[in-house]
């Protein structure tokens, strides 16, 4: 029998291959709504509850979600929940993060909701900071608790706090890309140097799959994990996994980890820091250089309408004003304008009766084929110059890769 699937990015592990899960119509929101009148309730909006399951991970998503259909910002999405087995859980994990604190932590929770868990960690061990981060949360903490009604930004945060724990308790299901969020924290601590921890908590539907229960599927909960699919995520989001385990009659799945990104990560965010910052430069550099060619007089003609040498008139201010010649040496071409500056393209042999001082190739790895074709139809120019190491040099008399033997 064929199977039907489709490309989906799974938010547990990115694989994109996805299979149909569970169709459950058109439907309210569960948990969020709140409507104050029995015809408010009735004419809820309809939102679309289309599971589809991960075929690597077994990660279970709503690939229909849309974040902005959730009023997260209007209504609290905080669990009641007082019974005697889930508060002896919650002790339990309270305990054991306790266990692996130092004597003087700072703890961070993304998401605290009414900031109880966070206060009972803080009652138990007085001494240090706890941070709660939770845009639509408790606003007020006390004593070393506080609680700050804005999103958790890693690389700012992780800066200013610099964290040894940090929580995230029935937030990740919430989330779009839940991996990625992960990845992120991950990555801003490994930017800053900094190894924390952290405990992540979810809701798990091992149980809801063998025991066909479809009511855990609702809107809210866009991203539902199984054992598989958390122990994916914290694989390709952490440094080490230190502890999965199961609360709650195993309808909760935890985790401790070790956050870090592998260290090739952070050298390749350095490269491309680096290469931002010389292209910045490169503007002023270059935008000189050729102010100063147009001011002495100098007649410049720029080889290529389009690609490339169209990229290059666009981005250091090539106007048609000071540099109207532009030539090129495909025939297709020519007759047509300079995408973005409006200079008429040319054919190459213009130059032989209109010569220049200046041939400016901003495609540098044709130069050397173009000045051997300008040279085998007789056009010459004084100097060409192409880009290189963020200013122009001279092709002839410069040092740079591009000249052939």
């Amino acid at each position: 029998m064929p199977v039907e699937f489709f490309s989906a990015n799974c938010p547990a592990c990115g694989h994109h291959v996805a299979v149909p899960f569970f169709d459950g119509g058109q439907h309210p929101l569960a948990t969020l709504a709140w409507p104050s009148t029995a015809n408010a309730a009735r004419t809820l909006p309809r939102l679309p509850l289309d599971f589809v399951m991960c075929v690597e991970c077994g990660h279970v998503f709503n690939r229909s979600f849309d974040y902005a259909a959730v009023p997260y910002s209007e209504k609290p999405n905080l669990m009641f929940n007082r019974g005697v087995a889930w508060s002896g859980f919650l002790q339990g994990v309270r305990d054991t993060i306790l266990s692996g604190l130092s004597a003087h932590p700072v703890v961070v929770e993304i998401g605290h909701g009414d900031g109880s868990f966070l206060a009972a960690l803080a009652g138990e061990r007085a001494a240090g900071r706890y941070i709660g981060f939770d845009p639509n949360g408790a606003a007020s903490g006390h004593g070393n608790v506080e609680f700050r009604s804005e999103l958790f930004d890693p690389a700012r945060h992780l800066a200013e706090l610099r964290p040894e724990l940090i929580i995230s308790r029935h937030v990740l299901e919430h989330l779009v890309n839940p991996v990625g969020f992960i990845q992120g924290i991950s990555f801003a601590a490994s930017m800053q140097g900094l190894v924390p921890r952290m405990y992540m908590e979810v809701p798990c539907i091992d149980a809801a799959i063998a025991g066909g229960r479809s009511v855990d599927f609702y809107y809210e909960h866009g991203s539902q994990f199984t054992t598989t699919s958390f122990q994916r995520m914290l694989t390709r989001a952490t440094a080490k996994i230190l502890e999965i385990g199961h609360g709650y009659g195993g309808e909760v799945v935890f985790g401790f980890a070790e956050l870090g990104a592998p260290g090739h990560t952070v050298a390749q965010a350095r490269v491309a820091a680096s290469f931002r910052d010389a292209a910045r430069a490169s503007v002023t550099t270059i935008v000189g250089q050729l102010a100063a060619l147009h001011s002495a007089g100098s007649r410049v003609a720029i080889w290529g309408g389009t690609g490339k040498s169209a990229a290059f008139m666009s981005r250091f201010c090539v106007d048609s004003e000071r540099f109207p010649l532009v030539v090129d040496s495909d025939p297709a071409k020519v007759g047509t304008f300079v995408p973005g500056t409006g200079q008429e393209i040319r054919f190459r042999d213009w130059l032989r009766h209109h010569p220049v001082d200046v041939v400016i190739i901003p495609p540098q790895w044709r130069a050397a084929d173009i000045v051997a074709e300008m040279a085998a139809n007789g056009l010459t120019a004084g100097q060409v110059l192409i880009e290189h190491c963020g200013r122009l040099i001279d092709f002839a008399q410069d040092d740079h890769p591009y000249r052939r033997s």
